[in-house]
């Protein structure tokens, strides 16, 4: 079977043996949010036919204005990944607190826990500016056949089994990893089917691109500020080019693909940063350390922080392994 006709479905199979916990469930999970994906991607391609387009009229534990795309595609996975009883939690960027799940054939026996994004980047809904979603899976950390607790949801980013997105843009795309490298995906609308378009895909350990909100340049720390004329400069193969479609998904996939670096620093208006660590940071740098590029808060790893809540904020940077780098030799002249 050659790579362009292979099914997502045939590729879990095929690579569940590389997967430590090779016992389906996984392989159940992936094909949960599959099927969600393919659910809110078709009202995303429909937004604006319905109403189903602006603010919802309420705000998500962020404080942020929902939209009612948001509020949509939060119901859609947590009731697909739910209703196939494969986790024991789910926590998303859109509910107060987490959920606890308890399958009716299965007393509190399932040992995921997923955290979730459900629509990355929905201001851009009303433009037509591609959206996604972001998902990340733990092992639940208490005793199998009890409730999940917080303690299963604030785990490091090194403790993921698995993370991924879902760009719903010119075409859809699903890439995943289980830490065995990162594979994308790209939905056959026809017959709504996902077939491996991107095997193992990394980031060049150079780019030229960069991707910040220059908006915010006199709110940032100098180091970041430093870093930005450097990409700037006209010297060597710079001036980058700069490239920000303000979601996270998007500017990611952009630059996994052509080399590039993206950065939400904290700034003096957005004191701990403004992405959240377990529904963005953690899975994004999973895929990027996945695909041979760094991901950084500043001078420590992504994965290596400690949660202590639910909806932590920080800073965070993610790329081309040079890139990244050298962005750490700005930041560390005014530590």
């Amino acid at each position: 079977m050659t790579t362009r006709n292979r099914t997502l479905g045939e590729f879990i199979i095929e690579n569940q043996d590389s997967f430590q916990y090779s016992s389906g469930e996984l392989s159940k999970l992936i094909n949960a949010i599959r099927l969600a994906a393919k659910v809110v991607n078709h009202e995303v391609n429909k937004a604006g036919l319905v109403d189903i387009l602006g603010a919802a009229g309420e705000t998500n534990i962020q404080g942020e204005d929902q939209q009612k795309l948001d509020v949509l595609a939060n119901e859609k996975f947590i009731q697909t990944l739910t209703n196939r009883e494969i986790v024991c939690g789910i926590a998303s960027e859109e509910e107060d607190d987490f959920i606890s799940i308890n399958s009716n054939d299965n007393q509190h026996q399932n040992k995921y826990v997923v955290l979730i994004d459900p629509l990355d980047g929905s201001s851009n809904i009303d433009v037509n500016v591609s959206v996604g979603t972001i998902f990340s899976v733990y092992r639940r950390v208490t005793p199998v056949g009890t409730p999940v607790t917080l303690e299963d949801f604030l785990q490091p980013g090194k403790k993921q089994v698995a993370a991924g997105y879902v760009v719903y843009g010119t075409s859809t795309m699903l890439v995943y990893t289980t830490g065995d490298g990162v594979n994308g995906f790209t939905l056959n609308p026809a017959i709504g089917t996902f077939y491996l378009s991107h095997p193992n895909m990394q980031f060049p350990e150079d780019g030229k691109i960069y991707s910040v909100n220059e908006g915010n340049y006199i709110h940032f720390h100098q180091g970041v500020k430093d870093y930005i004329k450097y990409c700037q400069q006209e010297e060597g193969d710079r001036p980058y080019t700069s490239r920000y479609i303000g979601s996270l998904v998007s500017d990611f996939h952009r630059n996994m693909i052509k080399g590039g670096i993206y950065m939400y620093p904290k700034s003096s208006v957005t004191a701990e940063g403004k992405l959240r660590l377990l529904y963005e940071c953690n899975p994004m740098a999973f895929l990027a350390e996945q695909a041979n590029g760094l991901a950084i808060g500043g001078k420590n790893r992504i994965m290596d922080i400690q949660p202590t809540e639910l909806h932590q904020r920080v800073p965070f940077f993610c790329g081309s392994k040079n890139m990244v780098k050298k962005l750490q030799e700005f930041l560390e002249k005014y530590h």
